[in-house]
């Protein structure tokens, strides 16, 4: 199944809530929620507080990136806001077993662990038939609208292939520089979660989203043939 998870960062936050509608209305059924510590990565985005007040208003799956050190100490928190899945980085963790522990075992929420553009993907090898979803950083976490790097491709088939070959039910999301002219290209690629912000949040929010709504459903149809 392919999913489109667009990303808050890039809408109007002085109409968030509205925004966020006009992606339900046009088909998707995630949010991807940014949080970012100024610590990890050089950026301050959110946290709980507008999480946890989204929540009240919202029924889509809520898509919690956590680009924060030692992202063990947030997992209750965030689980307590209304996340339904929680990422974390592979590299802002010391002890990644235990953080998956805590999200599956002591949260009960889905788990998903991310990896930056500079580290193997290999790497998450120990930990693949522990979580939910391998999050493959398409840019270097911390900002916005920046450009597809593009031997990402190569590692999302990679993490593909690894997912596959151990016949794991583990879903491949990609996040950085995700546009109209590259989303049949990391559809591809084996990435099934895609996270766009400002394809999505910048123009037509219904018309962007439904456009990208269009092509999982082509890729899902092949597929299926």
């Amino acid at each position: 199944m392919i999913i489109l998870s667009p990303s808050i960062l890039a809408a109007d936050f002085n109409c968030l809530g509205n925004d966020i509608k006009e992606t339900e209305k046009a088909g998707a059924r995630w949010v991807h929620l940014d949080v970012m510590d100024g610590d990890f990565v050089p950026s301050i985005s959110f946290g709980m507080p507008l999480i946890k007040s989204l929540r009240k208003n919202s029924d889509l799956f809520f898509d919690v990136h956590l680009m924060v050190r030692d992202p063990e100490r947030y997992v209750r928190t965030f689980a307590d806001c209304g996340a339904d899945i929680i990422t974390f980085h592979l590299e802002a963790a010391s002890d990644p077993g235990a953080v998956i522990a805590a999200i599956r075992g002591e949260a009960g929420k889905k788990v998903g662990l991310a990896i930056k553009p500079s580290t193997p993907v290999a790497e998450a090898l120990p930990y693949l038939d522990r979580i939910d979803m391998l999050l493959v950083m398409t840019v270097e976490p911390g900002f916005g609208g920046q450009k597809y790097i593009e031997a990402s491709t190569a590692r999302i088939q990679e993490a593909r292939r690894y997912v596959s070959e151990r016949n794991l039910d583990v879903d491949i999301e990609v996040d950085g520089g995700i546009t109209k002219d590259n989303i049949d290209m990391v559809l591809d690629a084996g990435a099934n979660v895609i996270v766009a912000g400002s394809a999505i949040y910048h123009g037509d929010i219904g018309a962007n989203t439904r456009y990208f709504m269009e092509r999982a459903s082509v890729h899902e149809a092949a597929g299926n043939e």
